[in-house]
């Protein structure tokens, strides 16, 4: 018979234990007996339990307070309190210990069974659901961090040592390096990875949508908002936000977001209630906060509070060693996903690759090995299934790699008007509608290069 978990009775009364096993059994249920809690407890330690049906007066002790031991080395078995002497203030310190329910011999015997059920269902869901969690932290852990150079093993090591504690943490790096990969890990490894993790992008919203994005909004705060609207810092509460491109959020939501981290509360758009969370913060950047904070572009005193403590993420460039070990893991993923059997790279792919000035680092070349793939019909990758701009060198193809996003279209535009103005920042910016310091700016952010 397929046995439905794992029980075990722990009672003084032989006859009763007898009892309880033929019902039990009956049911699928594989059982197990024992007369007093030092027997119980050596059962524990050689065998897996689900659910332990206990008395509550017990030759060695109170079955109320093996509760609480319970809890605290199984804390996944689920504990039934049977007594014979009816006494209120034991049933609730019961419950308070983490009882699954107390039941009265003789009048709740017909409750046994369908107890049984409901302890065994919550179990199978607890089991599941540690599962799931250890999943997770599989798909998001520092172990799913892939490299194995200097850079990025030291960067991993000092992002596990401030995992665990509350502090704020600044990300920073080119774009494409990783970050939000980092933050997940972090998250993971923290005390709040059984919270969630929200992420949002402050770049790819405008000041007001990104205001009610983060903070949420009543109903007719605004034209257009028909309902309330529950923003990501409360769906975040007891877990991480990530603020990714931080620098790019307007300095007027600079000031309330300043305020959430200072008082742990906020105020939704077109309310006058203060919502208070608990969450931690985890922003990132490939902008110089610092410059900016000198420009006047961003606020000083949020800078500090974002950056309790900065970790830098190398760029490809940097971990040029890298590049077989990530590629060969984009590979097997393409080629999966393509239904495509390639077994490797050649030695000449692989070469092309390190040659390679990754101004787009991680990002771009995954995008080159799904294009690899897609162009692929053989057992292994050579360097004509690259694509043709991939020969172009990069200070000419304006990030064409990634060229159906806007940051690169926007570049690749700025790009064409420092051609057409032969360098002239001030013609440039005028044509663009643009201030100068904003042009300076994106030349910088953006590494463009001009004749």
């Amino acid at each position: 018979m397929l046995l439905n978990g794992q029980i075990l009775i722990i009672d003084d009364e032989q006859k009763l234990r007898s009892l309880f096993n033929r019902i039990i059994s009956l049911e699928g249920y594989s059982v197990a007996e024992a007369h007093d809690l030092l027997s119980a407890k050596k059962i524990l330690q050689r065998q897996q339990v689900d659910v332990i049906i206990c008395d509550v007066r017990l030759p060695d002790g109170s079955g109320v307070e093996f509760v609480k031991y319970i809890k605290m080395q199984y804390p996944a078995i689920e504990m039934i309190l049977f007594t014979a002497f009816v006494d209120i203030a034991d049933g609730i310190q019961a419950m308070k210990n983490g009882a699954f329910d107390y039941v009265i011999k003789g009048n709740d015997n017909d409750k046994i069974i369908p107890l049984l059920g409901k302890a065994i269902e919550k179990v199978r869901l607890q089991k599941r659901l540690n599962k799931l969690e250890k999943e997770i932290k599989m798909a998001y852990g520092f172990d799913n961090i892939i490299g194995r150079s200097p850079l990025v093993m030291q960067t991993i090591s000092v992002a596990k040592k401030i995992a665990p504690s509350d502090v704020s943490v600044l990300l920073l790096g080119e774009t494409g390096t990783g970050k939000e990969l980092f933050a997940r890990a972090i998250h993971s490894h923290s005390n709040r990875t059984d919270k969630p993790f929200v992420a949002i992008n402050c770049s790819a919203f405008s000041k007001s949508l990104l205001e009610s994005e983060l903070f949420g909004h009543k109903a007719g705060a605004f034209t257009g908002a028909i309902k309330d609207k529950v923003g990501l810092l409360e769906e975040a509460h007891g877990g991480t936000l990530f603020l990714d491109e931080i620098g790019e959020m307007n300095i007027d939501l600079q000031a309330k977001l300043l305020r959430v981290l200072e008082q742990n509360e906020f105020i939704k758009v077109g309310d006058t209630k203060s919502v208070t969370i608990d969450i931690r913060v985890i922003s990132a950047t490939n902008r110089n906060l610092y410059q900016e904070v000198q420009a006047g572009t961003f606020r000083e005193d949020l800078f500090y509070r974002l950056n309790v403590f900065s970790i830098r993420l190398p760029s490809l460039l940097e971990r040029k060693g890298d590049i077989p070990i990530l590629a060969k893991y984009f590979v097997e993923v393409f080629s999966k996903k393509m239904n495509k059997n390639i077994h490797g790279m050649s030695n000449s792919f692989i070469e092309k690759l390190q040659a390679r000035n990754w101004r787009g680092n991680i990002r771009e070349l995954k995008n080159i090995i799904e294009r690899a793939v897609i162009m692929c019909d053989e057992p292994f990758l050579g360097e004509e299934h690259l694509s043709t701009d991939f020969h172009i060198p990069a200070e000419d193809t304006a990030f064409m790699d990634n060229a159906l996003d806007l940051e690169s279209m926007e570049r690749q535009h700025i790009h064409k008007i420092l051609h057409l103005t032969k360098g002239n920042k001030m013609e440039a910016a005028r044509l663009l509608k643009i201030g100068v310091a904003t042009l300076y700016r994106k030349i910088t952010a953006y590494r463009i290069t001009h004749n």
